[in-house]
């Protein structure tokens, strides 16, 4: 099991957000967590990742208590994280953004490199030279997800990859995300788009007001009529 999350509640201020969250991961799948905006989807990624510690409950990492460490530290155990917004360095030009990854990075050997990364996303190398703020919405998370991948992480995370990219980017993001997956990464991303979650993923946890209401294979849950339209976005 690579990643194992045990009745974390995690809490904005007094609002109690994430309540009893438990979820597990084994190495080499790719997950999904679905459901509507608002749900906890995003705050369940970011408990992970030490951004909005949880009050209560365990994440470990193989095998490794995570609950309570330092963003930082978290992302050196090897966990990547790719935020809905991006967050790249505008001022950055797309090989700056890359190589500012490699350099804050404490494995200095992997698979990834600026190389490999530009054999997944070739339109990298052609906006080599270009700053962040230049780039489209859909080569800005491209080289969001090239950046976390630099740090060759065993999990990444991935939050809603999928919105607001017009349908040719995202089939090329499906086969992206396929690749990594090649490439021993496992996969837990949050999305709402359940067609778009039932190309890549294995499995699927739904999250409602902060709780796991259900847990399925991807096909399960595609084939299970009343879930969907109780819980889910086509």
């Amino acid at each position: 099991m690579i990643l194992e999350i045990n009745n974390i509640d995690t809490y904005y201020g007094q609002s109690h957000v994430l309540q009893g969250i438990s979820l597990s991961i084994e190495e080499g799948e790719v997950v999904s967590l679905l459901g509507r905006n608002g749900v906890g989807k995003t705050t369940t990624l970011r408990s992970i990742m030490g951004l909005t510690p949880p009050r209560k409950g365990s994440i470990k990492f193989q095998g490794q208590e995570i609950a309570g460490k330092r963003s930082f530290e978290i992302a050196r155990l090897g966990i990547g994280y790719v935020p809905d917004d991006r967050r790249i360095f505008p001022d950055l030009t797309t090989f700056e953004n890359l190589e500012i990854a490699r350099r804050m990075s404490s494995k200095k050997q992997g698979h990834w490199t600026i190389d490999t990364v530009c054999e997944l996303f070739p339109m990298l190398r052609e906006l080599a030279s270009s700053k962040g703020t230049h780039l489209s919405g859909g080569e800005q998370k491209m080289l969001a997800i090239g950046r976390a991948l630099m740090k060759n992480p065993e999990l990444i995370q991935l939050d809603e990859p999928a919105e607001g990219l017009a349908p040719l980017v995202v089939a090329s993001l499906i086969a992206v995300i396929k690749e990594i997956r090649s490439r021993n990464v496992t996969i837990l991303l949050a999305d709402q788009n359940l067609k778009f979650c039932r190309r890549i993923c294995d499995r699927g946890y739904i999250i409602e007001k902060g709780r796991i209401v259900h847990h399925a294979s991807m096909e399960a849950i595609w084939s299970n009529e009343e879930i969907i339209k109780r819980y889910l976005v086509l």
